[in-house]
């Protein structure tokens, strides 16, 4: 389906965009209600309450493992069905159990059930693109995705003022099922049957060998997991270092949305010039911004003492407006010589880059109490590691045309 004149679909791009905004709205719309859940479930640690956020990434990650290949053989459409109807039952229980335990295994197999929307989403787009238009494409895809950011934890607030937590995770269904309904009725599936791969059981250790092939395609999956992880943390403790280091109270929502419409002007940005200096170039020097910034924290306040609330949210607005420039061109970028194995390529990439994030969240989001240096060391490290990665690959391409 891909064309060699490419024309912008508005109502593409907006259904894309709302596939991938179940799984924001699901993880961000509950950043308010963590105190009140640890509450009803008797959390006496306020770290243990970073799972119910962590660990539904764990299942999108392990979940793309199933549904990309599967997407591939059976077609984009009917997996995206399947998806939903395991988040609609994970949400149930997550509404219905008393047991934090209970919980955290429903939340990841809330994560096992959008990974289908999620990853196939960006198959679709492949399938429909490529090249420098794919960024742009997936850039307003991303924008959106990552807006949603801005209003969830209000929406989640003012959920939980009128009623209580439950009514997020019912929200969140009313949502996805609405999407859903917009899929089945106006979106045509994107994979013909004549570019299907018969499903065998070993398709994925052959869609890896071919993956693997790809430099490119491995080394934008490795940076991706960096930078996603480092990421990760702040949204896993953003409610902890609004609420709680700077006692902020229900001014929070507000902070987080800030930081999340930096990200969205970035990536709004990105698509407008991504056609002009191209995706490659614009991630590397969005890589190095990530890295300086960042470092630069770590530098100002290594005593540990938070700075005050103006100078932190500055920090994090320069470093979130990298972050735009970064996510939909590592993933264009990843996935581009991949267009035939779109659905399995989407999955490994995704599964690798959330796999390597979540323990990279859960580590250092377990050191972060009474400071937020810990966060900034972390986006430190991992972006450094993804310049160095990115740099290993920009010199192996130029020495090959040599």
């Amino acid at each position: 389906m891909q064309n060699s004149n490419p024309v912008f679909k508005n109502e593409f791009v907006a259904l894309m965009a709302s596939l991938m905004s179940i799984v924001a709205l699901t993880i961000d719309a509950l950043l308010p209600a963590l105190p009140e859940i640890a509450q009803d479930l008797n959390i006496t640690n306020p770290n243990s309450t970073q799972l119910l956020i962590t660990m539904i990434f764990l299942g999108i990650g392990f979940g793309q493992l199933i549904f990309g290949p599967l997407s591939d053989s059976y077609g984009r459409k009917p997996i995206v069905y399947i998806g939903f109807l395991i988040f609609i039952i994970s949400s149930i229980i997550c509404v219905t159990t008393k047991s934090f335990e209970i919980m955290l295994a429903a939340r990841v197999f809330q994560g096992v059930g959008l990974s289908s929307p999620r990853t196939i989403s960006i198959a679709m787009v492949r399938d429909s693109f490529s090249g420098d238009f794919m960024a742009k494409i997936l850039s307003i895809i991303v924008m959106f995705f990552i807006l949603v950011p801005v209003i969830a934890p209000t929406f989640g607030q003012v959920l939980l003022d009128l009623f209580n937590w439950q009514a997020i995770f019912n929200a969140n269904l009313i949502f996805g099922s609405l999407v859903m309904l917009w899929f089945w009725k106006r979106q045509p599936e994107t994979l013909p049957k004549e570019k299907r791969i018969k499903f065998k059981p070993n398709i994925f250790i052959t869609g890896t060998k071919e993956f693997l092939k790809h430099k490119s395609a491995v080394a934008f999956t490795l940076t991706s997991g960096f930078i996603t992880g480092s990421f990760m943390v702040y949204l896993s403790t953003s409610q902890q270092i609004y609420q709680e280091q700077y006692d902020l109270g229900e001014l929070f929502p507000y902070f987080f949305a800030s930081t999340a419409l930096s990200i969205g002007l970035s990536t709004f940005a990105n698509s407008r010039l991504v056609m002009r200096f191209g995706s490659y170039n614009i991630a590397f020097y969005a890589t190095v911004a990530y890295c300086i910034i960042s470092i630069l924290y770590v530098i100002l306040f290594w005593s540990g003492n938070n700075p005050s609330i103006a100078v932190l949210i500055s920090f994090f607005l320069i470093q979130f407006f990298a972050v735009g420039f970064i996510f939909g061109n590592y993933r264009s970028l990843a996935m581009e010589p991949l267009g035939h194995i779109a659905g399995i390529g989407a999955a490994i990439n995704g599964f690798v880059s959330t796999v390597m994030a979540v323990p990279i969240a859960n580590y250092i989001g377990s050191f972060v109490h009474t400071s937020v240096l810990p966060l900034f060391i972390g986006f430190s490290v991992f972006g450094v590691l993804s310049l160095i990665t990115f740099s290993l690959l920009k010199y192996s391409n130029s020495r090959k045309l040599i």
